[in-house]
């Protein structure tokens, strides 16, 4: 009864072991499912929209290939169809039913020609359309190194890049702007292909098959207890062993009893040699199940709760992501150190604007006629540990970020701005936080914050008065009417600015008191303020003011002399004037402005300063 038992066994252990290894092979099925994009006209853009890319659930890998580099992006699909507007591409929809669509979307001639009326209203000509059209400049356009992007690819001859883009997102197909796009694109989903019954199965099978080989065992040993003679014979005669000796070698010839392995030792080695496989198979196929092979019967854990901000309703995208904008800065930071080295204005001004190119450029003129002169400090880009970007899906467009050095122990506050979609990001204002700067609570990143008005009346004092009540402070002191609108406590431009003037007053005095004087004064820069929105409606406000000090003689024979001061001469060419002179200097404050309703002052977060100007009265 035992061998049927056992080959029972083997037999159910041989076919749950078949089933387990046929759900994992045979009946398993593809793992991924392809599609492939067929391009009829050759354009040097292909647009692949996000709801291609989400026909099947999963994570996408798109395949192009072609000869040379190939280029790849993703991004927001507003944002690349406004990077596309002026260019002719092909781009790849889903239709009613399904299937794959293919559309070549030429420029928008209406938008062309509004751009060039706007121009001509303006007195621009030199922005006027190329007569040969502006999609045959825009096709020669590389899309390498677009700050618009999210991320970017580039690989020669076959491009494989792992996605998982949402459905409001596209990718981006091109070679270099000139070629056309790689025609062989296809998009790879994986499939869910879980076997949850095999591990169970197969493993299930070695365990049955093991007890057969137990019960097969067992059965054979019964079967040899129960053996033996039916009747009793004649006694065997003893014998004894033979000892066959030979001349010269003693060890040879002798046929001992002891030599013969006895029948209980084969039989043992039989058993051991017959479990072994046995086990080992078992280990190989439990060892060869992935996870996708057994049954999940964990409980799906409990999210822990996280605190969360809510987009106020109807509000738009982040202008970039973290990781987009400590790209952009990394780039930024990257080319200003470039152009810092060789004091070159043209290549600063490629990543710089307003008040940060303007300081950038006069330091550059007093590097070149002054050897010892001091470099600018270099631009923070990593690590980025605060961002705020500007919640807006047109232009221009503008981000808030804060880097720490952590060499220096020191932090910079920064704006940099996009114009529109096919300009780089570029600093408009920097400056250094103060030590004790404490930041008031901002939108998280993948939120954003939108703009506030310059002339808002929602908060203390709207952005495009800040500067000019500031600067009225610094000129009066405790007699400015805005005095108790500013936080005293902790404001170090004040004092920095108040003993500069002290410092320069006492050197004035001790060579050119009697003939002249010296006067100082503060008002609103050149450059237009900037705000963004905090979470208890208050503002980060970015400002620039002017510091002025002009020397003038008070006698008509008198005449100003500034020896030691070489920054003037170099910039004017001379230090000595009948008339005197004036010098500027530029402040890019960073400020926060209380929402209106509020007992707090507007408080200082961070400022730079630099000389602007010089000139002779």
């Amino acid at each position: 009864m035992r061998f049927v038992w056992a080959v029972a066994a083997f037999v159910l252990a041989t076919v749950m072991i078949g089933a387990g290894i046929a759900q994992r092979t045979i009946f398993q099925g593809p793992r991924t499912e392809t599609t492939a994009i067929s391009v009829e006209e050759d354009t040097p853009y292909l647009l692949i929209d996000g709801a291609v890319l989400n026909q099947m659930p999963g994570t996408q890998t798109l395949r192009a290939q072609a000869e040379g580099e190939i280029f790849a992006s993703y991004g927001r699909t507003a944002d690349m169809q406004a990077w596309l507007s002026d260019a002719t591409y092909t781009r790849v929809t889903l239709d009613d039913q399904g299937g794959l669509e293919t559309t070549v979307i030429e420029p928008d001639a209406t938008a062309d020609d509004a751009a060039a009326d706007d121009a001509a209203a303006e007195g621009d000509t030199a922005q006027e359309a190329p007569d040969d059209g502006t999609a045959a400049e825009a096709s020669g356009r590389s899309p390498v190194g677009s700050d618009l992007w999210l991320d970017e690819y580039q690989q020669t001859d076959l491009l494989i890049a792992p996605l998982q883009l949402p459905e409001e997102m596209s990718v981006l197909v091109a070679a270099d702007g000139t070629a056309p796009a790689p025609s062989q694109v296809t998009v790879t989903w994986p499939l869910q292909t879980s076997t949850p019954w095999a591990g169970p199965l197969i493993v299930g099978g070695g365990i049955i098959m093991a007890v057969g080989v137990f019960l097969y065992i067992l059965g054979i040993r019964h079967a040899r207890r129960k053996r033996g003679p039916r009747r009793k014979g004649l006694p065997l005669p003893v014998t004894e062993p033979i000892d066959i000796a030979i001349d010269g070698d003693d060890d040879k010839g002798v046929i001992s009893a002891s030599a013969a392995p006895t029948r209980r030792a084969v039989s043992s080695g039989r058993r051991a040699f017959a479990v072994v496989p046995v086990v080992a198979v078992s280990a190989l196929l439990f060892s060869g199940c992935s996870a996708d092979a057994w049954p999940q019967l964990a409980p799906t854990p409990t999210p822990t709760p996280t605190a969360t901000v809510i987009a106020p309703e109807g509000q738009q995208a982040p202008a970039v992501t973290k990781a987009q904008a400590e790209r952009i800065l990394t780039r930024i930071a990257t080319t200003v150190a470039d152009a810092d080295a060789a004091m070159d204005g043209d290549l600063a001004e490629t990543r710089l604007e307003g008040a940060a190119l303007a300081a950038r450029d006069t330091n550059y003129k007093l590097r070149a006629a002054i050897a010892d002169y001091a470099v600018p400090a270099p631009i923070l880009a990593k690590p980025l540990e605060i961002i705020l970007p500007q919640a807006y899906d047109g232009w221009p467009r503008s981000v808030i970020a804060v880097a720490d050095d952590d060499e220096s122990k020191t932090s910079s506050i920064m704006l940099m701005t996009q114009q529109d979609a096919w300009s780089d990001y570029k600093l408009s204002y920097i400056a250094s936080l103060e030590a004790s700067t404490t930041l008031p609570d901002l939108a998280p990143a993948y939120i954003g914050a939108a703009q506030v008005e310059p002339d808002s009346p929602f908060l203390l004092l709207p952005p495009d008065q800040v500067a000019a009540a500031y600067a009225d402070v610094i000129n009066n002191g405790e007699d400015s009417e805005s005095y108790d609108l500013f936080e005293a406590e902790g404001d170090q431009l004040r004092v920095a600015i108040a003993a500069d003037r002290q410092r320069r007053l006492d050197e004035f005095n001790q060579t050119g008191a009697s003939t002249g004087k010296f006067e100082f004064t503060s008002g609103p820069g050149t450059q237009l303020p900037f705000a963004l929105q905090t979470l208890e409606s208050g503002a980060i406000v970015a400002v620039n003011i002017n510091e002025v000090e002009n020397v003038t003689p008070t006698t008509p024979d008198a005449v100003i002399r500034l020896p030691d001061n070489q920054t003037v001469k170099a910039i004017t060419g001379t230090d000595q004037s009948p008339s005197g002179f004036a010098t500027t200097y530029s402040d890019q404050v960073f400020f926060y402005v209380p929402n209106g309703g509020s007992n707090e002052k507007i408080r200082l977060l961070g400022y730079s300063s630099d000389i602007l100007d010089a000139k002779i009265l």
